[in-house]
């Protein structure tokens, strides 16, 4: 089962770390919001291949699905 990476406040993806497909451990940053003129890393919860459902310069709301992790 994915490990889903969701957004834990309203916020735009500012950037993209990884590319979808790509590999990442564990900690690795995947993408970095932007709320209220502060940056907020998104970091993988575990390791796997990402499965990414945003792209820079999305909003995001509390919740919205940012990446899968398998």
């Amino acid at each position: 089962m994915a490990e889903e990476v969701r957004a834990e406040m309203v916020a735009n993806v500012w950037k993209i770390v990884v590319e979808d497909g790509a590999e990442v451990e564990a900690g690795d940053t995947i993408a970095i919001l932007e709320s209220m003129k502060m940056e907020i890393p998104v970091e993988a919860a575990e390791s796997g291949t990402v499965t990414l459902h945003v792209a820079e310069g999305d909003v995001v709301q509390e919740g919205d699905l940012i990446a899968e992790i398998e």
